[in-house]
């Protein structure tokens, strides 16, 4: 399809300009440097702001696997799908990064982008954030958002660094479904070498991608999603390290590193998420009130711990046709915990 390679320019341009296409928004740009596996690495991100002022306040977004930031402002679909642009412009500022590996972030071999390595990056993320250096402007108030594999992530962060406010963890539970993650690596993946996308990256082979076709079965219900949002996601997809992957699941999402959280937790989900939802991950994800008593123990009291399940979505539940109500109960929750 002719498609792809186009929205793929657009992400490519979109890393390197400014953007301000949305009314009362403006997005920029940012490259800090941060900790690689051997020296001094760069983690881009992209900011978006009301454009009528900074504020005290910002949601630092990290992505899954097999993502990069464009998973929060996806180029080539109506904006009512943009994570980012909506917050803004609801008066909320945020900050989506390419995790080392994706993206324009530095790319280094994939052994060593391990979850403790990943976690201090975003560690780093946050200082630099609080000290001025995304935007110019010292942010007070710094809530931590993940998704999918970014979430375990976010918990491994928000666990050993404790500088965050709060924290958002979408995309996943405690008890993935095992079966359907061993069949969708088995058949959804392939190493990046082997993709007609992403071969001239030229990674090493334990870089790995989706399939082409792949996403629209392990990352959406297709009733809730449109054909045009999961083209722009397959254009603009990006590869994970292998290793990293298994210690982020291991370490981020299957033990309880939850309980090293002392803030507020919002843990959102979609109903249909065939990957963290359903008899055999022997989680109810039909209601926030059956998923949190399922997950409430992995949390201490302090994480306060509030849930969502977004209806009839799937895995990547912000990019479903609904997310917007997902949008709403976040900045519902950040309103009521941290007047955000």
């Amino acid at each position: 399809m002719k498609l792809l390679p186009v929205l793929a320019a657009v992400l490519a341009m979109t890393s390197l300009t400014p953007a301000a296409s949305a009314t009362g928004v403006s997005c920029s740009i940012t490259t800090l440097p941060v900790t690689g596996p051997s020296g001094t690495a760069t983690m881009s991100g992209q900011l978006c702001e009301p454009s009528g002022g900074p504020r005290d306040s910002i949601q630092l977004l990290v992505h899954g696997g097999t993502y990069n930031r464009a998973y929060w402002d996806l180029p080539g679909v109506p904006e009512s799908y943009s994570y980012q642009r909506d917050m803004a412009r609801h008066g909320r500022a945020t900050f989506a990064v390419d995790r080392l590996g994706t993206g324009a972030s530095t790319h280094p071999p994939s052994l060593p982008l391990l979850i403790s390595l990943e976690a201090f990056n975003l560690h780093e993320v946050v200082q630099h954030l609080r000290a001025g250096h995304v935007g110019g402007t010292a942010y007070r108030k710094v809530v931590i958002v993940g998704h999918s594999v970014g979430s375990g992530i976010v918990a491994m962060e928000a666990a050993t660094y404790k500088d965050v406010d709060g924290v958002v963890l979408s995309g996943m539970t405690h008890m993935p479904n095992v079966l359907a993650l061993t069949l969708g690596a088995a058949l959804g993946l392939q190493p990046v070498f082997l993709d007609n996308v992403l071969a001239t990256l030229g990674s090493d082979p334990l870089y790995f991608t989706t399939k082409p076709g792949a996403r629209s079965g392990l990352f959406y219900d297709m009733d809730d999603a449109e054909q045009l949002v999961v083209d722009a996601d397959e254009a603009t997809k990006d590869q994970i390290s292998v290793p990293g992957m298994g210690t982020v699941a291991v370490f981020g999402i299957v033990l309880p590193t939850t309980s090293g959280i002392e803030v507020p937790v919002f843990n959102a989900v979609g109903s249909h998420d065939v990957l963290f939802c359903g008899a055999l991950a022997l989680r109810d994800c039909s209601n926030a009130d059956a998923l949190r008593a399922q997950e409430a123990l992995y949390y201490r009291p302090q994480a306060q711990l509030q849930t969502y399940v977004l209806p009839g979505a799937g895995h990547s539940l912000a990019l479903h046709r609904n997310a917007g109500d997902y949008r709403d109960a976040t900045r519902a929750w950040l309103s009521a915990r941290f007047g955000m």
